[in-house]
């Protein structure tokens, strides 16, 4: 196993607890599948019903995920499910966050299927935000959104929750509307699936004109069971201080969560 994939305990080993932290943040992002233990190839398959349908094992599911997210100020999830039949009604964003104490919760569903499913990206915050905005981003087809929270009111951290399409051109036609979003920003974080390496997301694509710091190749998050591909990102512009990075070794959803503690800006209150 990769060094940059550890346990929750080896990553929070020696981080002060949050009440001693008060200039530091740590973040966390993770692609949930809206609950689904998947753990090989085959339970795309074997699985796919509980996409559509509802299953008893997910609420255990759900709760060991809380149980992650508990440590963390700040989570960004993907494929999270707003209230609908799959997912037996319940709000799985409004359900992490009451489960690990998150006092500040946000949902963004970016496909509406009713009555059987609500594709949603959700954000998690201990701290209060001075504003959230919801965009819908470009593409073909609909269904791709990005959450943005700011926190602070003067030079702000702006934090982009985001999901990106698949194909290359779509995603440099959202990134680029990323872009324009925080345009004026000096600190910026982007936590989110984003479906290709770091290297190519910060050369190839409008991200590259935005100065953020250059990220392990070895931060896999992707297939949970044999990592081998970094598509789940937290990417934080030069102005922020990275302590400590790495992959989760949490194997949950078919994607494994990544976690970062940054160190604020000298004198920042948020």
């Amino acid at each position: 196993m990769s060094k940059s994939i550890i346990s929750l305990s080896d990553f929070l080993d020696g981080l002060p607890p949050a009440e001693q932290a008060a200039n530091t943040l740590n973040l966390i992002s993770f692609n949930i599948q809206v609950g689904i233990q998947t753990a090989g190839y085959h339970h795309y398959l074997t699985r796919s019903w509980q996409h559509m349908l509802p299953h008893k094992q997910r609420m255990p599911t759900l709760n060991r995920i809380a149980d992650i997210l508990q440590h963390f100020d700040v989570a960004a999830l993907q494929e999270a499910d707003g209230g609908s039949w799959r997912s037996g009604n319940i709000n799985q964003i409004e359900h992490l966050a009451k489960q690990a104490k998150f006092p500040h919760w946000y949902q963004q569903t970016n496909r509406d299927i009713k009555p059987i499913a609500k594709h949603s990206n959700g954000l998690l915050s201990r701290l209060e935000p001075s504003q959230v905005e919801y965009h819908k981003l470009p593409g073909l087809l609909p269904g791709r959104g990005a959450m943005v929270m700011r926190l602070g009111t003067t030079d702000p951290i702006v934090i982009i929750v985001l999901h990106l399409a698949l194909g290359a051109k779509t995603q440099a036609e959202q990134l680029g509307y990323i872009q324009n979003l925080v345009a004026d920003a000096r600190h910026v974080i982007i936590m989110g699936d984003l479906n290709n390496h770091a290297e190519y997301l910060l050369s190839k694509t409008p991200l590259a004109d935005i100065n953020f710091q250059t990220v392990n190749p070895l931060l896999h998050t992707f297939p949970s069971w044999q990592p081998r591909s970094g598509l789940d990102h937290i990417l934080v512009s030069e102005s922020l201080s990275i302590n400590k990075v790495a992959v989760l070794n949490t194997p949950i959803s078919d994607h494994l969560p990544i976690a970062m503690q940054i160190k604020l800006p000298e004198g920042m209150i948020i």
